[in-house]
């Protein structure tokens, strides 16, 4: 069963910037979707980002222009660039990725954006 471990969550004050990552433990293949979602307290789960099966991305309209997703050439790794950050982007980030037919999750990593 292939695992996936998020890392690069914090604390950043508002117009900061952090960089999340999310690698996967010995996949046989790149899985396809793959991105990030979050959930902050009290709502449900969103995306943020993913790749596509066709390989292009989606950003949830609240985050373009200030976040990017990325792959390694591998494509076990995805990252996520997070610019200009705003108290609303404080939530528990998620990365999934589905293999074949399954769909794996991370376990989390924390973002808070505060002064």
């Amino acid at each position: 069963q292939v695992q996936l471990v998020e890392s690069g969550g914090g604390l950043v004050q508002p117009g900061g910037s952090l960089r999340l990552s999310c690698a996967a433990s010995s996949p046989r293949y790149p899985a396809i979707p793959m991105g990030w979602y979050r959930q902050a307290p009290e709502k449900e789960r969103e995306l943020v980002a993913t790749f596509l099966r066709d390989r292009t991305k989606k950003y949830a309209d609240s985050v373009k222009g200030r976040f990017t997703i990325s792959r390694d050439k591998a494509m076990s790794t995805v990252f996520l660039q997070m610019d200009s950050l705003k108290p609303e982007d404080t939530a528990v980030y998620y990365c999934t990725g589905t293999y074949g037919s399954a769909s794996v999750w991370g376990q989390g990593t924390q973002v808070t954006v505060s002064s």
